[in-house]
């Protein structure tokens, strides 16, 4: 059994029902989980951290993201344009993946995570290539599996090519049966339905632009019959809305209710552009929302009403979206953009950092069902981070734990990162892998891929 006793922190973000927060506890981590909570333990730990100069978080949960995306970032040709034609240079980039780019983009993407706090985190995965192995995503899973990261990954697809009324190219589009085939192999393969699993599996056709009705029809069956999540995006943009009344006649959430993809197994990416009445109906049917604040700015492609979807209990977590339209992975950084971009539009009083935090944790356990993370209890996952206070960027703001998190700090990179019991982070640097070699060899594959 190993363990580790962090001693006398300055404080803990518990993120627990009761929002509690320890001035002077000590935390007991043994295997994978924590232990014991108290303001004394006595135990002989294989490690042992003197935390009182430290702020101790719950580790954060990102439930949307596409790291193979770390690849073509910041191209300068699509840093002025809207989704759709964002998507329309990007795809033929993006159909040069090859397992390895698959392997290194997913490392970059994890790492980045790792280092702004974040413990869990779902990527959707949509882009097989034609003449690429079918085991794409499965390079997504061994590179978790290296780097310590607590994975959700969602098989993706689209099969909807622009030949038959989509948006992508016939390059990166599968057939149903191809991908009902690998959707069924990935989750026998990878799925672990034991509590604190590390590696889940997730259903994730792309989006009602790039899929057939009948592949999403079949892909929500395919889940419930395996018991495991779906995914998809959603209300993203107006030329979405405009995509799905011109060729199903009705508004996006009214198609995805048409073809059975609601309830509290289902969560949507964006659901930027829905009326009160939609966000209604995803409250009364459990459905969840992965909220992508960054990402929906830089894309101009509007601001979710967030607050109305807390008022009335949607489940919402917070991600990153692409590396592609973010341009990074930086998951502390996303907590600050929700605050303010929700202040600016709907009032002061419409977010706060402990919402915010919220949304963060027990949001993004709630969108996975995955009840043993979020939050800093004992008998849960030991999922957690550290923040030196002592750094300039927190002098003079440690008055709350939680907006110094969230508004304060001249960088993101955290002290320490735990995940699964296991130290990740250590002084702001990844310990699993080298860093400098993973983003050699990235940017190496990266301008092979753009060059093309």
């Amino acid at each position: 059994m190993s363990s580790i006793l962090i001693k006398n922190i300055k404080e803990i973000v518990t993120m627990d029902r009761e929002r509690n927060r320890l001035k002077g506890y000590s935390l007991l981590i043994k295997d994978n989980k924590i232990s014991k909570i108290s303001d004394k333990i006595d135990f002989e730990a294989d490690e042992v951290i003197d935390g009182s100069d430290y702020f101790l978080y719950p580790g954060l949960i990102n439930t949307h993201h596409h790291f193979y995306q770390t690849l073509t970032r910041n191209i300068p040709q699509v840093q002025n344009v809207e989704l759709f034609n964002w998507l329309k240079y990007l795809y033929p980039i993006w159909a040069r993946l090859i397992p390895e780019a698959v392997y290194y983009s997913s490392l970059v993407a994890m790492g980045e995570l790792l280092k702004t706090g974040c413990t869990t985190s779902v990527d959707q995965f949509y882009v097989f290539p034609k003449g690429q192995p079918k085991e794409l995503l499965d390079e997504e899973f061994r590179a978790a599996k290296e780097i310590g990261i607590r994975f959700h990954g969602c098989r993706g697809s689209m099969s909807l090519s622009k030949k038959d009324g989509g948006l992508p190219p016939d390059e990166v589009v599968q057939t149903e049966e191809e991908v009902l085939a690998d959707s069924q192999r990935v989750i026998e393969k990878f799925h672990d339905y034991k509590p604190f699993a590390m590696q889940r599996v997730v259903l994730a056709p792309c989006s009602p632009f790039s899929v057939t009705e009948n592949l999403l029809r079949e892909s929500i069956k395919l889940a419930r019959n395996y018991k495991v999540e779906s995914h998809t995006h959603l209300a993203e943009t107006k030329d979405e809305e405009k995509f799905c009344q011109k060729i199903f006649g009705m508004r996006p959430l009214k198609y995805i209710e048409k073809v059975g993809w609601l309830g509290d197994d289902v969560w949507f990416a964006h659901c930027v552009h829905l009326t009160e009445s939609e966000i209604d109906l995803l409250a009364e049917t459990g459905t969840g929302v992965a909220h992508c604040p960054v990402s929906n700015q830089k894309l101009a492609s509007g601001a979710a009403n967030v607050p109305y979807m807390l008022k009335k209990k949607v489940p919402v977590g917070l991600a990153v979206d692409g590396s592609a339209s973010n341009d990074s992975s930086n998951m502390i950084a996303e907590l600050k953009s929700t605050l303010l971009i929700h202040r600016l539009i709907y009032g002061i009083s419409s977010m706060s950092a402990e919402e915010v935090m919220v949304m963060a944790t027990n949001g993004g356990r709630d969108v996975l069902n995955q009840p043993e993370v979020g939050s800093i209890e004992e008998g849960k996952a030991a999922d957690m981070f550290l923040i030196n206070t002592k750094k300039l960027g927190f002098a003079g703001g440690l008055s709350d734990s939680v907006s110094a998190l969230v508004t304060c700090g001249d960088s993101q990179i955290v002290d320490i990162t735990i995940v699964n019991g296991k130290i990740v982070v250590r002084d702001g640097r990844l310990v699993t892998i080298d860093e400098n070699i993973v983003a050699e060899k990235a940017n190496k594959i990266s301008q092979e891929m753009i060059k093309g």
